[in-house]
């Protein structure tokens, strides 16, 4: 299968077409805020000191915040691990995160790296409980389904009910599938980061979803990966075991339906 990644700045709209990355690599990665001047800045030590906690704290629950320091000084941070991981994937996918990050973004403020199977941002700007969807990261299998714009309905519709069970869920994670014909199921998913609220988790996902018409029209899948929610569909399997109590199913148009791996 063949992807195309896209990475752009909302607000200024330069597109960055990049290699799509495999599981255990980094997606992409962003570096903003200012520049500090050296190792031995406090900001540095703070970084290192909330990077240090979040990786400890992660993986329990798939989610964590963290912040360490004084006024100008303080370092906000953040994880979020897809909802369906096991904490053992989790913890290696924050530790990858949390030890590539600073190099890439050395001496920056603000840096934030998306995975496969998780994200990880820090910040001396205070984000926490705020949806951002300034940068996005868009990723969009080049082959266009059959009967496209069946499949756009489809898509629209599963989505819908994706996004409103990662609302209502307390992970602020949903996924669910949809029979298309009888030889192709669609799977969808959405997640927030769980510092936000109900509404804003929902508005952060319709930006996303309101994405899809102009990079994802007709495609046989896609996400959009912004710091405080995520959002994909696909025609192959691409989530593990998910727990059908938990509530945050979002059901197949043509009959409930467990996703196993």
């Amino acid at each position: 299968m063949a992807f195309t990644v896209k990475s752009l700045l909302l607000h200024l709209l330069p597109l960055l077409l990049l290699p799509l990355a495999l599981s255990d690599d980094p997606i992409t990665h962003y570096c903003g805020g200012n520049t500090f001047t050296n190792s031995t800045n406090p900001l540095q030590a703070n970084i290192n000191f909330v990077l240090s906690d979040l990786e400890k704290r992660t993986p329990q629950s798939g989610f964590a915040i963290s912040s360490h320091g004084h006024l100008a000084t303080t370092i906000y941070g953040l994880t979020r691990c897809r909802g369906d991981l096991s904490p053992d994937i989790c913890s290696s996918c924050i530790t990858a995160a949390a030890a590539q990050l600073p190099s890439l973004c050395p001496n920056r403020t603000d840096a934030r790296i998306w995975y496969e199977y998780c994200f990880l941002r820090y910040d001396s700007d205070d984000f926490l409980g705020k949806s951002d969807t300034s940068y996005a990261v868009i990723v969009y299998n080049v082959e266009n389904a059959t009967d496209p714009v069946r499949f756009n309905e489809a898509v629209k519709e599963l989505m819908g009910r994706v996004d409103e069970a990662a609302v209502r869920s307390s992970k602020r994670f949903g996924w669910g599938v949809t029979a298309f014909t009888e030889n192709v199921t669609v799977r969808g998913m959405a997640q927030c980061t769980r510092d936000l609220s109900p509404e804003s988790c929902r508005e952060c996902l319709e930006s996303a979803v309101g994405l899809f018409p102009d990079y994802c029209s007709y495609r046989k899948g896609c996400r959009v990966l912004y710091s405080s929610c995520v959002v994909r569909y696909e025609i192959y399997e691409f989530l593990f075991k998910t727990d059908s109590s938990s509530g945050s199913t979002a059901g197949d148009l043509l009959g409930q339906r467990m996703i196993l791996s």
